[in-house]
C-alpha cells in the first residue's frame, strides 16, 4: 500500500470514528476541496507532511496521534 493509500484509509477510518463529514473536515484543517478528493480517491500520489499535519489539525489531534495505526507500519507500506 503507499502511503497516500494509507493516510486516505486513515482519514476515513477516522471520519467515521468521529461522525464527522469530508466538508467539515475540510473546514477545519483548511484543505481545498480538490486536494482532499485527490487525497480520497487516490489520485494524488505523494501526500506531503505538511498535509498530514493540516489533516491531524483538523480532527483536533497531533500529527503523532494521526500516524499512531498499523497503516502506517513500514511492513504495511511500499516505500520505493
Amino acid at each position: 500500500m503507499t502511503v497516500n493509500d494509507a493516510v486516505a484509509k486513515r482519514v476515513f477510518a477516522l471520519l467515521v470514528k468521529k461522525n464527522m463529514s469530508q466538508y467539515r473536515l475540510e473546514q477545519k484543517s483548511g484543505i481545498q476541496h480538490g486536494s482532499m478528493q485527490c487525497i480520497m480517491n487516490g489520485r494524488n500520489k505523494t501526500v506531503t507532511l505538511s498535509t498530514v499535519i493540516m489533516l491531524a489539525k483538523g480532527f483536533d489531534m497531533t500529527m503523532t496521534e494521526f500516524l499512531d495505526d498499523e497503516l502506517f507500519q513500514p511492513e504495511n507500506l511500499d516505500l520505493n
